[in-house]
């Protein structure tokens, strides 16, 4: 009992408050006086129940507890108590977000009372009074988001402290000595949590991988992997499964589905791309009119539902593109070559076929199983090329693809009139409302240790838009002819952009000269394009690019189909990327079953699937966005003696985000670096303004730049700011 009574001899005070909520909102029927409240929390000595009494009282007092008899205590059972997510900010605070609020309410870090970024809690929710800004406090931690975390190991003799580089672990972890595994000091470490004793400051955890040593490129590859809790390698059984699958191309196989074999048929892909997931053919009919193949790989013929390989793809949802290597969905077997539609071997496919007038109209479609054999393989460029100079030979420095440089007629044909018909279709679509997002992706030149030595641009050209076309052809196709049957659907679906964003996004681009027509949806979609195409090539670009995207709402998953805003679609789906994506695959189980004549598929258990794969492809895109600033970090480090144009990306309270112009590498300038005057944050102008001087420093100023600090672990650029360059 001694023990006991020395555990709660200290003052208990607001340490109470959470616990008596949680102990009544979880027995909300029952009463308890103090007696049994302080049994259920083991208090055995007067002080502490004198505490708890004086808590009781404090709690009756700002009525989140009533007393329904003398000493007898029960939860206030009203609408001030949700269930919803936490979401952390990186400034050590919280909001809760949950539907039941327009504005999320905002959580103090003592409020949170030991839950973490994306656990689902029950929080007490004050001031929802119109006009107040609520806050909220968490009661219950109702289910955890993760219990894996990535970070370095500090070792202090028997116990250590594993730190993470995630601004949104407010919390160090702590590891006893015989926990540590094979780590050594400062290593970087997978660790997973085990407990978070009442009383413990820190969640208790144990070491379960070692990752290597910080700022390695494989050790910070990994962690960022780890981080989001995404595989490095297959499982060694599934592996084994896809070895033993029969790739074999077999005429009863063939007899089951339209042969296609002898139609003109090509890929046009990314220069370094290994799997090919879609192919186009060609051919001109009697009538005058085209056909064209969107063939797609038939990966569900491998990946059957109810196997170890389905389950692993499944689990997976994409494959992840990082900086320097892919993380697949599928094993390499399949992935690289069984369902790759590589040059000069015959494929399974599934097919969207259509028949399209000259006015890129079309006619008839046809969808179905295929076997098709690719006749030749062209990189973006090749296929550009083709495009620009009208099927004249490629030079030497632009074949990257193709042994023979010497391009037969009925492929220069092929491709010139599949870009006519592209270039159609996009204007339909533009025409319709679409919202053209073009944006710059960042590339890397990478040296044989995966060094970066240059940067470089991806630009969209006619060779692209010609495959995007296409894609969204069969995409919309499909959908489109299962959304008509009324039947259980996986839909890609994109909702209107917020009000507020757009708002926020005029203020921004007024000040370089543009603005956007809020009249109605029609005009809002033809203003964006317009500000889009006005931004090409200007410094801002990148800026305004990024910010419009924001204002975007999320493309996800779901079999509730509301269209897709930014392409101007009724019906979307995602057909076209079987290998990397698995809504595609579930795409293909259930065209095919439909076409086999099967009753709709059961809803709730694809809303299931759709919004797992929503979630995968979210944690996919951070990772590969945080492999993407890595990257940007360790190029920067060779590079902290020179200065660089800059503009200004983003404006906040603690300092300035800097774009490098060249290079698009972006960091901050903490406001207090900044020494030629006392700046504070004004948010009406997105500016920090000079007390003195009143010099501003505003959202898309050019400035002069110097790389003051990269770090490799938190992924973080520090620049010193020079000077304005309006001041020169």
């Amino acid at each position: 009992m001694t023990k006991k009574i020395r555990k709660f001899n200290k003052k208990p005070g607001k340490d109470f408050s959470g616990k008596i909520l949680k102990l009544l909102s979880q027995n909300s029927s029952k009463v308890f006086n103090y007696k049994q409240i302080a049994a259920a929390f083991e208090v055995t000595d007067t002080k502490g129940r004198n505490e708890i009494i004086k808590e009781l009282k404090y709690l009756v007092s700002k009525q989140k507890i009533e007393e329904t008899d003398r000493g007898k205590f029960r939860i206030v059972e009203q609408s001030s108590y949700f269930e919803g997510i936490i979401d952390m900010t990186s400034r050590k605070a919280a909001y809760f977000v949950s539907s039941e609020f327009e504005e999320d309410p905002f959580i103090p870090t003592n409020n949170l009372n030991k839950a973490l970024h994306g656990d689902k809690v029950k929080v007490y929710v004050y001031n929802k009074r119109k006009g107040k800004k609520p806050e909220a406090e968490v009661i219950e931690i109702l289910e955890r988001k993760r219990d894996e975390f990535v970070g370095v190991i500090q070792m202090h003799g028997t116990f250590a402290f594993v730190v993470s580089a995630n601004p949104k672990m407010y919390v160090d972890l702590f590891i006893p000595k015989e926990k540590f595994g094979d780590a050594e000091n400062g290593d970087v470490v997978l660790v997973k949590m085990t407990d978070w004793p009442e009383k413990a400051n820190n969640p208790y955890a144990k070491v379960i991988k070692v990752l290597g040593k910080p700022g390695e490129h494989n050790t910070e590859m990994h962690a960022i992997l780890a981080e989001y809790g995404l595989p490095t390698e297959f499982p060694i059984e599934v592996e084994t499964f896809a070895q033993k699958l029969d790739t074999s191309i077999t005429e009863e196989e063939i007899a089951k589905r339209r042969d296609m074999r002898n139609v003109l048929t090509f890929t046009i892909d990314p220069r370094d791309a290994k799997d090919f997931d879609d192919a186009l053919s060609f051919q001109v009919l009697e009538n005058g009119n085209y056909e064209i193949g969107i063939h797609i790989a038939d990966v569900s013929h491998y990946v059957q539902e109810g196997t170890i390989l389905d389950e692993e793809a499944y689990n997976r949802a994409t494959s992840i593109y990082l900086v320097d290597r892919v993380v697949p969905m599928l094993p390499e077997v399949l992935s690289n070559f069984a369902c790759s539609l590589r040059p000069n071997e015959e494929k399974y496919t599934f097919s969207a076929v259509f028949e399209l007038n000259k006015k890129a109209e079309i006619v008839n479609s046809w969808f179905g199983r295929t076997v098709t054999y690719s006749d030749k393989r062209f990189a973006y460029e090749e296929a550009q090329v083709i495009i620009e100079t009208k099927g004249n030979k490629i030079p030497a420095e632009i074949s990257l693809t193709n042994e023979d440089q010497t391009i037969e007629k009925p492929i220069v044909d092929a491709i010139l009139t599949i870009d006519d018909l592209a270039k159609k279709l996009r204007a339909k679509r533009m025409a319709n409302g679409a919202v053209s997002f073009d944006k710059v992706e960042v590339k890397f030149h990478l040296d044989e240790n995966d060094e970066p030595t240059g940067v470089y641009f991806k630009v969209s050209k006619d060779a692209n838009h010609l495959i995007e076309e296409f894609m969204l052809l069969a995409n919309r196709k499909v959908s489109e002819f299962i959304g008509k049957q009324k039947k259980t659907f996986i839909y890609r679906i994109h909702d209107e952009p917020d009000q507020d964003k757009l708002f926020n996004l005029q203020a921004v681009v007024s000040k370089f000269g543009y603005g956007l027509n809020f009249k109605s949806k029609d005009t809002i979609s033809k203003s964006l394009n317009q500000l889009l195409t006005d931004v090409q090539g200007k410094k801002e670009q990148n800026m305004v690019d990024t910010l419009a995207i924001r204002s975007m709402s999320k493309a996800v998953y779901s079999t509730d189909n509301i269209g897709h805003y930014g392409l101007a679609f009724d019906y979307y789906s995602h057909f076209t990327s079987p290998i990397r994506r698995y809504p595609d695959v579930m795409a293909h189980r259930l065209l095919q079953n439909y076409l086999d004549g099967a009753k709709s598929a059961d809803e709730e258990v694809y809303e299931e699937k759709s919004i797992h794969c929503s979630q995968m492809e979210n944690l996919a895109a951070n990772a590969e966005r945080d492999s993407i600033k890595y990257m940007q970090v360790k190029f920067m480090q060779d590079h902290k003696d020179e200065e660089f144009l800059g503009v200004i990306s983003g404006v906040t309270e603690w300092g300035i985000y800097v774009e490098i112009v060249e290079n698009k590498c972006e960091g901050m300038v903490r406001i207090r670096e900044i020494k030629d005057d006392y700046y504070t944050f004004d948010d009406q102008q997105y500016a920090l303004v000079g007390e003195v001087t009143k010099n501003l420093l505003q959202l898309g100023d050019e400035v002069i730049v110097k790389v003051k600090n990269a770090d490799l672990v938190k992924k973080q650029l520090d620049f010193t700011l020079i000077k304005k360059v309006s001041e020169e």
